[in-house]
């Protein structure tokens, strides 16, 4: 192998060797000196091989401070490791001190379900959504949420951030815009549960930008809160069966988000969550496509919803009834008819509560006191919340000689299904 050292000779340095005298040595002489410079040369290497060992490796030989080098460098060897320090983003702030006004609701439906055998039987059916706390009277919470995660409820239960459960109330829902208020009575919370939470800060969606950052906070698969992170895909996108634009987000939106919060990147709600498309039986796939309500196209409906009465369901039997024959007329067929979206009445019974009214058959019921009615099971749903003899207010469609159809808002006393 070649070295890597320069040897000078004599004629680099300007030297002329001086000839020398020849002196015969005896044989025996020579293997003398042969052997003693062999054993001068290879004490020599041994002992710089040791000290180069010694200082790659460590050896036994003492330091000044008394210790020997291989103990010391032991003692110095340690593990490389993280020194602790937090990472914090805007995300981590923004989750922090958002995620206490998000809450997890969990719906109890009571359905009849049919069995193996043919017959049918009553089964408790959860599920899972979240809410978003906006503010509270002298005597409530108030929680907004979709009406679509509170539907049906026959026990409603409110989880918080501390992960304190109490039982709650429809306060007020809109099936139309697919929106809810969940009232919990403020003597129901904790103390220290009251301390732990707070009310949202709500956002202007009329500003919103494509491409803008946005954060989701929600009750995903019903594991508990969870946050996911994402962008502004578009604006004002149509649906079917929404009558409001939606934002659309890449942030991940599953089955429990439905109801929790869209945050922009100052922490504030601009939207509600409310759905994500899915492929289903198409082959082609859907990733990154989720929807929320536009928190300013909403704020109408939820100041109404807000100050509403509290109610709650009345028993079978003694729930107030319209008196009609209903069916749904949904986005298709008003599309196809130039109908509007509600519950189209087909029979007024005689003298019942609609007909005692004045209502006709051919209108279309599309409020109940004010709250939007979109499919005969919403208008069931709104109904379950009055006696026989209570007065609402119903706004209906009522369709004129050349076609169009003209808004009014009619009183009826509720009567007996009878």
């Amino acid at each position: 192998m070649e070295n890597q050292y320069t040897y000078y000779t004599p004629e680099q340095n300007n030297m002329e060797p001086k000839p020398k005298k020849q002196h015969k040595v005896p044989k025996w002489i020579k293997l003398i000196c042969a052997a003693l410079v062999f054993g001068l040369v290879a004490g020599a290497a041994f002992e710089a091989g040791s000290f180069a060992v010694g200082r790659l490796l460590g050896n036994s030989q003492e330091t000044a401070s008394g210790k020997n080098v291989k103990e010391q460098q032991l003692e110095s060897m340690k593990l490389n490791t993280s020194s602790g320090g937090k990472v914090t983003t805007d995300v981590t702030e923004i989750a922090h001190s958002s995620m206490p006004t998000v809450v997890s609701i969990t719906n109890i439906s009571i359905q009849q379900v049919q069995s193996f055998f043919g017959g049918v039987y009553e089964q408790e059916i959860p599920s899972a959504g979240s809410g978003i706390i906006i503010g509270q009277n002298d005597t409530e919470l108030l929680i907004l949420t979709n009406n679509h995660v509170v539907e049906n409820s026959d026990t409603l239960t409110v989880s918080f951030i501390d992960e304190e459960s109490v039982s709650a109330a429809i306060k007020g829902s809109d099936a139309s815009r697919d929106l809810a208020v969940v009232a919990v009575k403020l003597d129901d919370i904790k103390k220290s549960t009251m301390d732990e939470i707070a009310t949202a800060t709500l956002g202007d969606s009329t500003e919103l930008q494509v491409g803008e950052p946005v954060i989701a906070i929600g009750n995903a698969l019903g594991y508990g809160q969870s946050v996911t992170t994402g962008i502004v895909s578009a604006t004002q996108r149509k649906l079917e069966g929404f009558d409001s634009e939606l934002i659309q987000t890449d942030a991940a939106i599953n089955p429990g988000n439905s109801g929790g919060a869209l945050l922009n990147a100052k922490g504030e709600v601009i939207g509600i969550n409310t759905m994500k498309a899915s492929s289903g039986s198409s082959s082609v796939g859907v990733e990154g496509m989720g929807y929320a309500i536009p928190i300013s196209d909403a704020s109408e409906v939820i100041t109404a919803l807000m100050n509403r009465e509290t109610r709650t369901k009345q028993p079978e039997g003694e729930q107030g009834y319209l008196g009609i024959q209903p069916t749904d007329v949904g986005s298709d067929a008003a599309q196809m008819y130039n109908m509007p979206t509600g519950v189209y009445i087909y029979e007024v019974i005689k003298n019942g509560a609609a007909d005692k009214a004045g209502l006709s058959k051919g209108s279309i019921i599309t409020k109940i006191d004010g709250i939007g009615i979109n499919s005969v099971t919403a208008l069931r749903e709104q109904l379950q919340y009055y006696r026989p003899g209570e007065t609402v207010k119903v706004t209906v469609q009522v369709p004129s000689k050349s076609g169009e159809y003209k808004e009014e808002t009619v009183e009826v006393v509720l009567g007996t299904d009878s």
